[in-house]
């Protein structure tokens, strides 16, 4: 088998070698098979990309956002004649299927299509005659130069979807943090971004390890950062941006519910379950890992959600016939196990096992199947604590009223659902229920991009949260600006203003 190749970072429209001496092995998961090697970047190459950045600002900041945007359109076209390529890629170094990974990559399209409206998101607002002969104009500016660090699990949609459209479109710059485990797909999107006509230094690119990013989210050059990672790293950035002056959006760690009450379409329900659970092997914010279910129907239920689990095919992620794929390292298979092994000691039952699933051919990738855990009691940890893998938990409920506080107890508030046919239920929850995103019979309850990723309590850290209009606060800033014209006959030169625009005279 050939070395892998050694990646390269890329700083003011060039790619470069790195000096440094330390990689991270970049695998295939559904082979095992190291396929790259991503470089911890040294110090000061992290330090060059943020200079290529600040350096770059000025000139892009007074672009007119109709040109600015004009690199996103091309970059949009590039993209759909590359489709196969992105999808395989994201295949390649994530472990998504390949539905999975084609539908990642048509989701940073939708987030470029909304960041190409920028000219009308920019748009102002006016009033004339705030007081007398007072007119007053609010601007939206660009800031200056943004951190992005991207986790593993979505290395297209979130550093080239939700951060870098938004970033630059409004006229800032950029430097991305990607994750050392999958920078492939983000790298190759810059390349086409290059193509597409992006002025040198707009954005750029590095790996590298915390002890670097310590710089990046330090660096009095850097205006805001933006994360998508654990809770426990994300606090970190969080505290550390935000001494230090900078805009922080931390979207962190999740533990989904759906409360299925007994009026439920059960079979279609069960569908959207599985869908939401083992999709992108569990490996999602949004994934959807607890299920609180009235006790009357709960037996019904966990076997049609075994039914249908147990027939998902697992298996390689470029192979199409493949409906769930492997984990996204060895260490990681073993860590969602031992997350497994500690639910059936806290007692919870094993209603489908999939720790030791092999693939014939593949045998050395990092597959975990379909895994059901039922009767998860509040305080089992299993049941609290994010796993980030697929394995799904039952928790039984009397009514809906339990199945409500039980959800709102947990830390953690990205999403939840409700499956039911009663609208007095639906609207309950809607109301009452503690997630940022919330579905009524919908599995995934994230929205398109026009709207924001509303994460709450430990699930985000910030005040403006990614896409939608959050997203374009997030990276500009406002100015008001108020003016007034008047001739020699309308204010002596003796008279003088009082804070609120009105005039007094000194005679």
């Amino acid at each position: 088998m050939p070395e892998a190749k050694k990646l390269k970072y890329f700083v003011n429209g060039e790619w470069h070698e790195s000096k440094t001496d330390r990689y991270m092995d970049v695998y295939d998961p559904s082979t095992g098979e190291v396929i790259a090697k991503a470089p911890q970047c040294t110090s000061e190459e992290v330090l060059r990309a943020v200079e290529a950045a600040e350096k770059a600002f000025p000139e892009w900041s007074n672009t007119p956002v109709m040109k600015r945007v004009q690199v996103l359109y091309k970059l949009r076209e590039l993209m759909l004649e590359h489709l196969d390529e992105l999808t395989e890629l994201v295949c390649r170094e994530n472990g998504k299927v390949w539905g999975e990974a084609e539908g990642e990559v048509q989701k940073v399209i939708e987030h470029i299509e909304h960041a190409c409206s920028m000219p009308s998101l920019l748009m102002g607002e006016s009033l004339l005659d705030t007081s007398r002969g007072f007119d007053t104009v609010l601007y939206r500016e660009p800031v200056g130069v943004f951190v992005g660090i991207a986790p593993f699990n979505f290395p297209a949609m979130i550093p080239m979807g939700w951060m870098m459209p938004l970033c630059i479109a409004a006229g800032n710059t950029f430097v991305l943090k990607a994750a050392s485990m999958t920078p492939m797909t983000s790298m190759r999107i810059t390349e086409l971004l290059v193509e597409a006509g992006l002025p040198e230094g707009v954005v750029n690119i590095v790996t590298c390890s915390r002890r670097e990013i310590d710089l990046l989210i330090q660096h009095p050059a850097v205006k805001g950062v933006s994360f998508v990672g654990s809770t426990p790293v994300g606090r970190i950035i969080y505290e550390k941006a935000a001494v230090n002056g900078k805009r922080v959006q931390i979207l962190c760690g999740a533990k989904n519910h759906a409360l299925v009450m007994e009026d439920a379409a059960l079979e279609q329900s069960a569908r959207a379950i599985i869908n939401a659970s083992f999709g992108c092997a569990g490996e999602r914010c949004m994934a959807l890992p607890v299920v609180v279910v009235q006790e009357s129907i709960a037996d019904k239920l966990v076997s049609l959600i075994k039914e249908f689990a147990q027939s998902r095919v697992v298996g390689p992620a470029y192979d199409k016939k493949s409906e769930m794929g492997p984990v996204i390292s060895a260490d990681h298979k073993e860590n969602v196990i031992g997350w497994i092994n500690k639910g059936i000691e806290e007692g919870a039952s094993l209603v489908l096992d999939g720790r030791d699933i092999v693939v014939k051919g593949y045998e050395n990738g990092f597959y975990i199947g379909p895994t059901i855990l039922d009767h998860v009691e509040p305080g089992m940890t299993v049941g609290d604590e994010e796993i980030f893998g697929p394995v799904l938990c039952i928790k039984r409920v009397k009514d809906f009223e339990e199945g409500v506080n039980l959800i709102n107890s947990n830390p953690y508030a990205n999403g939840a659902v409700i499956f039911t046919q009663n609208g007095y239920y639906s609207r309950e929850f809607v109301k009452r229920i503690h997630g940022g995103m919330v579905g009524v019979n919908v599995g995934i309850p994230v929205p398109v991009g026009i709207f924001p990723f509303t994460g709450h309590k430990d699930s985000f850290f910030g005040d403006l949260h990614a896409l939608g209009k959050d997203g374009v606060r997030f990276f500009t800033e406002t100015k008001a600006v108020t003016t007034r014209w008047f001739d020699e006959k309308e204010k002596k030169a003796e008279d003088v203003d009082t804070w609120d625009g009105t005039l007094i005279s000194r005679g």
